[in-house]
């Protein structure tokens, strides 16, 4: 019978119109069925269908609430908001920047260096540009071999390639089940099912690991040991080792995102460093420079660069020459460490903004973190509060975009921050503007 979705085509009409507000609770099935005067079971396929739509988030024990936007068809952080204050996508930007960038590609302007630069170029760059990344990338002792790095155009393209490269189509992937949302939309086009692994403060648990395995095997595991997005935890070296242990007792390869470490001096070593045979390391120069030129980098253990370099080229995942050449010549020079560093100052000067603008309770993420994640306090929903919060001009994440999982439950009632992109003055009026939100009953901000 459609008789259901008749019903339901009203309800999403309402929502439409602004009649159901984002946020509205729906009323319990039964008490829905009495007042439309159908059955059970029929308000249960119209809240259903509801769901199948986007239209309506059901909440265990809490009940079922009218989202406050239809799903994007993309996952977030990936293009600029729209909003006036854009706290969603993270762009890291120093005074001074570009003019230090500029005075750098003097260089490119000769015609025979800028011959050199246009010519097409592998994953496994140029002797020169493997050297300097590997002295860029060296950390508490650890550094990568040069033959053991290979390039892509951002770091994006580093994890679908790598994943591509350790799980075949079909194949299961492990994931901290809260994650950078991209993974999501890699693994979807690439048929690969994402596993999610259960985390505590210290990060992904190595024992649910195992026993993850054990119901369900997977080829490999996606990790953010350093400044978690979107906690902006650091895992401890401790955990690192336990990790690497679980990794070798279940013959599983790791994805290391290192893309935000650059920000943490004082992190441990990297995963890699306990498990070199184990771990494909993920950098990027996106956000130590610019993500308008930028240049992707995968460390590969010593087996596996001939198939991760196969499928960096199938998927056209190859770095553009120019950027690669750029970029190498800002590795020698210092500007990128110079850029680096100025943002650990920016990183950590927004850190006192946030911890000065928002109630302590709740919130967590590193100093040198540009993430903050906000566990909302009751009676505040995180859909409810992002469309608050939009209303003044604020864009914000809900937690629910870093799940992974149809259907899981419960639903993080919390919110990401994203510190990086607006001035420090518009960060601060807007960290004021969602701490009043959110000591407000809803309905009233």
């Amino acid at each position: 019978m459609d008789d259901y979705r008749h019903v339901a085509d009203r309800i999403a009409a309402a929502i439409a119109t602004g009649r159901l507000r984002p946020g509205d609770r729906l009323p319990p099935q039964r008490t829905f069925a009495r007042r439309n005067g159908i059955a059970a079971s029929t308000a249960a396929r119209v809240y259903a269908e509801l769901g199948r739509r986007g239209l309506v988030v059901g909440e265990v024990g809490r009940g079922t609430f009218v989202r406050a936007a239809e799903p994007a068809p993309s996952p977030p952080l990936t293009e600029p908001s729209a909003a006036r204050v854009d706290l969603e996508l993270n762009h890291p930007s120093v005074p001074g920047q570009a003019g230090r960038l500029a005075s750098s590609l003097e260089r490119l302007q000769r015609p025979d260096v800028l011959e050199a630069a246009l010519r097409p170029v592998g994953p496994t760059g140029t002797p020169a540009a493997r050297a300097v990344t590997a002295d860029l990338l060296a950390h508490s002792g650890w550094r990568p071999a040069p033959e053991q790095i290979l390039f892509t155009g951002n770091g994006r393209q580093a994890i679908a390639g790598a994943v591509s490269a350790l799980v075949p189509t079909g194949g299961r992937l492990a994931v901290e089940d809260l994650t950078y949302p991209v993974i999501k939309a890699i693994a979807a086009r690439l048929g690969v099912t994402l596993t999610p692994i259960p985390t505590d403060r210290h990060g992904l648990c190595p024992e649910a690991l195992a026993a993850a395995h054990r119901r369900a095997p997977f080829q490999a595991l996606y990790v953010q040991p350093t400044l978690h997005n979107p906690y902006g935890t650091t895992m401890p070296a401790q955990r690192r080792a336990d990790l690497a242990a679980a990794l070798d007792d279940l013959g599983v390869h790791a994805i290391e995102d290192a893309v935000w470490a650059f920000l943490d001096e004082h992190a441990p070593p990297p995963l890699a460093a306990h498990a070199p045979d184990r771990t494909i390391l993920i950098d990027s120069l996106s956000k130590r420079l610019a993500p308008g030129l930028t240049v992707g980098i995968a460390v590969t253990p010593p087996a596996l660069p001939e198939p991760l370099t196969t499928a960096l080229r199938s998927g056209a995942w190859t770095p553009s020459g120019y950027a690669l050449e750029a970029v190498t010549g800002w590795i020698s020079d210092g500007t990128v460490a110079a850029i680096g560093a100025a943002k650990r100052a920016d990183a950590l000067a927004r850190g006192r903004i946030a911890a000065s603008n928002l109630p302590g309770a709740g919130v967590r993420g590193a100093p040198c973190s540009y993430f903050r994640w906000w566990d909302l306090p009751a009676p505040w929903r995180a859909e409810t509060f992002v469309a608050a919060a939009a209303r003044e001009g604020i864009a914000v994440t809900p937690g629910a975009a870093f799940m992974v999982g149809a259907g899981r439950s419960p639903v993080p009632n919390a919110v990401r921050l994203g510190l990086a992109s607006p001035p420090p003055e518009v960060l601060e009026e807007a960290l004021t503007t969602l701490t009043k939100i959110a000591h407000s009953p809803p309905g009233t901000s």
